[in-house]
């Protein structure tokens, strides 16, 4: 495997598209359309992914997970990469001129009835982030090679009340006392996919 390390901007953004079929927790029709960003950042000379993690909210049906910061598609939005970059200026302060877009991966339809395409981005690091307190808990990064290791994640299965059959999931080990899982996690084993 190529070191992951060594991937530069243009080798990113020529890999995202060869990309193959859209993802999904579970196949599901009437799909909302929602953005998210994936960041790259520069840290040690090491890739690393820019995560947050959502506050702990009865309201919310995400509450307390990791993601990547975006949300549902608004009238306002040319189209979802103006989304991803909109909910990530929102959330945690990032200004859209500070992010070069490398690409997109294929769509992932989640277990929450989103069509969220994934938009590959670089941010320059460090940044100052502004995080909203009703939205991010936490910012934090993960290293790329650590994620794409086999052994850091794996398939756990999941009975939700509205399906006849569990659901598998994907689950990483903990790091630095985060835990990556669900929607999120399978869109990073996407791009892994791509950058392989």
């Amino acid at each position: 495997m190529h070191d992951l390390d060594q991937l530069t901007l243009s080798e990113i953004s020529q890999r995202l598209r060869g990309q193959g079929e859209p993802t999904h927790d579970v196949a599901l029709d009437a799909c909302r359309e929602a953005g998210v960003l994936v960041p790259f950042v520069r840290m040690e000379g090491a890739w690393h992914l820019l995560f947050i993690r959502r506050p702990t909210s009865n309201r919310d049906y995400h509450s307390g997970q990791v993601a990547f910061a975006g949300g549902k598609h608004e009238p306002e939005d040319v189209d979802l990469t103006a989304t991803a970059l909109r909910e990530a200026h929102e959330e945690i302060g990032i200004e859209p001129q500070d992010v070069q877009v490398l690409g997109q991966l294929s769509p992932h339809h989640s277990v929450s009835r989103f069509r969220i395409l994934p938009v590959v981005a670089t941010v320059p690091w460090p940044y100052n982030l502004t995080l909203s307190p009703l939205e991010v808990a936490r910012a934090f990064t993960i290293p790329l090679a650590w994620l794409a290791q086999p052994q850091h994640h794996e398939i756990r299965y999941r009975h939700l009340a509205d399906l006849p059959k569990p659901l598998p999931v994907v689950y990483f080990e903990e790091y630095d006392g985060e835990l990556l899982w669900g929607a999120t996690a399978r869109i990073t084993l996407a791009l892994l996919s791509c950058l392989r």
